[in-house]
């Protein structure tokens, strides 16, 4: 998220100490420098390709060192650090195309995550903006893709046939981790913060993985 003023004045409120800057995805880094050079001791997360397209980037000017980044190679072992696990869980799924990070925050139960599961419309994002949170045809076609009500029907077709079609196996064998963990809270990059019933959704949208059918 954008390090606005009114975000950094929150962040001094907490203490003003960011120990940690994640980077979910590949896709989601925007504003990874802004971040990193308010808060240059803050120890760096990320996917593997991500420091690469970053340093590629010529319009990237602030070389953000990257201190964690999780490989499909070595994410059964990869650790962030002592003080940190003891409040996180954490699953690579490098079978994303996005090369997704899923966070789950034992002490509140929440599962954290950018582009894996999507809750839209994006109600609570758009609250300040005067805007209405499904305006046009191709935002529309978006949310019908990809909301939690009902069935789901749609998002878990979209998950199955396209985001997990070049390596099902992988993305059912994380998302078989993730549902271990006992959250109850999902905060997504896209849409509202689902509340209370977040294992049950995260359940019925990714019942074809769990279950290993469609």
């Amino acid at each position: 998220m954008a390090l606005t003023p009114e975000v950094k004045a929150t962040v001094k409120e907490l203490g003003n100490n960011v120990a940690y800057l994640a980077a979910l995805d590949i896709e989601h880094h925007i504003f990874l420098s802004d971040w990193h050079s308010a808060y240059p001791n803050a120890h760096v997360i990320g996917p593997e390709g991500l420091p690469e397209k970053r340093a590629a980037d010529k319009s990237i000017t602030y070389n953000v060192p990257f201190t964690t980044v999780f490989t499909a190679k070595s994410k059964s072992s990869t650790t962030v650090s002592e003080e940190f696990d003891r409040d996180f869980e954490y699953e690579y799924l490098d079978a994303h195309p996005n090369k997704e990070i899923v966070f789950y925050y034992k002490p509140e139960k929440t599962l954290i995550e950018a582009d894996y599961l999507f809750n839209l419309p994006a109600t609570e994002q758009y609250s300040r903006t005067g805007e209405p949170a499904n305006r046009g045809f191709i935002t529309n076609l978006f949310v019908g893709l990809n909301n939690t009500a009902g069935s789901a029907i749609w998002q878990k077709r979209f998950i199955w046939y396209a985001i997990s079609s070049k390596n099902r196996a992988g993305f059912d064998a994380s998302t078989k981790r993730i549902n271990k963990w006992d959250f109850n809270r999902i905060i997504p990059c896209h849409g509202d913060v689902i509340e209370g019933d977040g294992k049950a959704i995260f359940r019925k949208v990714f019942e074809w993985h769990l279950n290993g059918q469609n």
